[in-house]
């Protein structure tokens, strides 16, 4: 149903140096880049981070978060350490959430700029 969705970070240069490193665990690379601009994805860019002026203000209350698929266990725990390693922080580590799923193994962090992330595997 979604096509791409579009964050606005303040810093470009830092949220390329976080996402290159957690979405490559993922299988991911930034396939579109503009001196304002990154398009992450694997054919086509679907998640885009934007330099702006003014990003969407961190709210920890806002719901707000983005779950990206990944293709195994593994992948999820190096997401959430590339992500903790890159000026992320944690919301949740790596590990099955039983009132999810049986098979609903994700992991949590917040980037640099506020926004709640997610990598998912489900198998």
């Amino acid at each position: 149903m979604i096509n791409h969705v579009s964050i606005g970070v303040r810093d470009i240069a830092r949220a390329k140096r976080f996402y290159d490193a957690v979405l490559k665990a993922l299988g991911y690379t930034c396939i579109d880049e503009g001196a304002t601009s990154l398009g992450y994805g694997n054919d086509a860019a679907s998640f885009w981070v934007l330099g702006v002026e003014k990003p969407v203000p961190a709210d920890m209350a806002s719901g707000l978060h983005f779950c990206f698929d990944a293709p195994s266990q593994d992948s999820v725990k190096a997401f959430y350490d590339a992500a903790l390693g890159n000026g992320g922080a944690c919301n949740g580590a790596p590990g099955i959430r039983g009132d999810y799923g049986t098979n609903y193994y994700p992991a949590f962090a917040i980037d640099p700029d506020g926004y709640r992330i997610e990598a998912f595997c489900g198998r």
